[in-house]
């Protein structure tokens, strides 16, 4: 038995009053009722902010990911600038892979580099799977974060496993994921051992950030959308599925992304999602149909629209609370991750907003 932050008795299989699971973020994921519509922005600690730009000065991004205390400070700062409703750990998709022994580099202006392309059984054998000592660096910041955050939620998250294929297998980021569908297509064998393998590596990745004290997770299948639903449903749903599916037991909503995805909102729902995020391409009312009453949805501003006058932000950010109210639960969030040129202070306005505009 626990006790909640009055003092009294709470059952153990209800959140504390006031704590992280009873945060209108967490409540908004599980579709409950709300005081107003959560907000948070995906890339929220990032370049766009001078204090980040400021620690990380002349630290790589890997090492970077590798310092609990860094992590901390990083995942932090949004939180302290912009009143956002939840923090989102700082990491990289890429982390659990270099875990795993996978040679690789993140490139500024580039994104991650792989030494050694996968394109066969024998070099999907050379990928380990992982266990909890090689990111142990991770369970420290999530649990200095927790301390430190106390009721605003933390939201771990990883890399579906296509879009860690899609760099694994291309050697780096692509535009037109050639190497990546051909090896789909081609070597259906080699194509399902590698996405097998890093489903079991991602769950063992979003268990460790779950066992330190995250409030929920993110699953990024960022590259997605190059992918057709037939296809989608053959070569990635169950792999996908695999990871989500994996944590149906842990207790936290389960956000699952991915950039031009319209036509795989359902299918994305199905791989056994809570929350399905949604791109600015397609309308929040038109996505809950299509991920079905079941779950609850995120976005959808699109990041370019910050640049515009404030009169247009306003009117889009209110379009967005519009549409998302036709949904069982909303978490109100960019269409994609923040650009690096954005005005801070723009975003400060919208958390303001969203909050001003959607409370009840």
């Amino acid at each position: 038995m626990s006790t909640t932050t009055a003092g009294t008795p709470a059952r153990d299989d209800q959140p504390a009053p006031g704590g992280p699971a009873d945060s209108p973020f967490v409540r908004a994921c599980r579709r409950e009722p709300v005081p107003y519509t959560p907000v948070w922005f995906m890339r929220q600690a990032g370049r766009s902010l001078p204090e980040y730009r400021a620690v990380r000065a002349g630290i790589g991004m890997l090492e970077s990911c590798r310092r609990p205390e860094l992590v901390a400070e990083i995942t932090l700062q949004p939180v302290r600038r912009h009143g956002v409703d939840a923090a989102i750990l700082f990491s990289d998709i890429v982390v659990p892979v270099a875990a795993a022994g996978v040679e690789l580099d993140i490139v500024p202006g580039t994104g991650p580099v792989v030494a050694e392309p996968v394109r066969t059984l024998d070099d999907v054998d050379r990928i380990r799977p992982i266990d909890p000592s090689d990111v142990s660096f991770v369970d420290k910041a999530v649990r200095l974060l927790v301390a430190e955050l106390g009721a605003t939620p933390l939201i771990g998250f990883a890399g579906a496993p296509f879009t860690l294929a899609s760099y694994l297998v291309e050697g780096g980021p692509s535009r037109n994921h050639v190497r990546t569908k051909a090896l789909m297509h081609g070597a259906p064998d080699v194509w399902h051992a590698l996405l097998a393998r890093l489903a079991e590596i991602t769950l063992a990745f979003l268990r460790v950030q779950v066992a330190a004290g995250v409030s929920a997770v993110q699953l990024f299948d960022s590259w997605a959308g190059a992918l057709s639903e037939a296809d989608y449903r053959r070569f990635v749903l169950p792999h996908s599925a695999a990871v989500l599916r994996g944590l149906a037991d842990a207790g936290v909503p389960r956000i699952h992304f991915g950039v031009g995805t319209a036509e795989l909102l359902g299918a994305m729902g199905e791989a056994g999602a809570d929350v399905v995020g949604v791109d600015w391409r397609t309308r929040l009312d038109v996505a809950t149909v299509r991920v079905g009453p079941e779950r609850a949805v995120q976005g959808n501003l699109d990041p370019a629209v910050l640049f515009a006058p404030w009169p247009v932000v306003e009117t889009e950010v209110r379009r967005a609370l519009g549409e998302g109210a036709a949904a069982p639960g909303h978490v109100f969030n960019l269409g994609h991750g923040v650009l690096p040129e954005t005005d801070p202070d723009v975003l400060t306005r919208v958390v303001a907003l969203v909050h001003e505009a959607s409370e009840s």
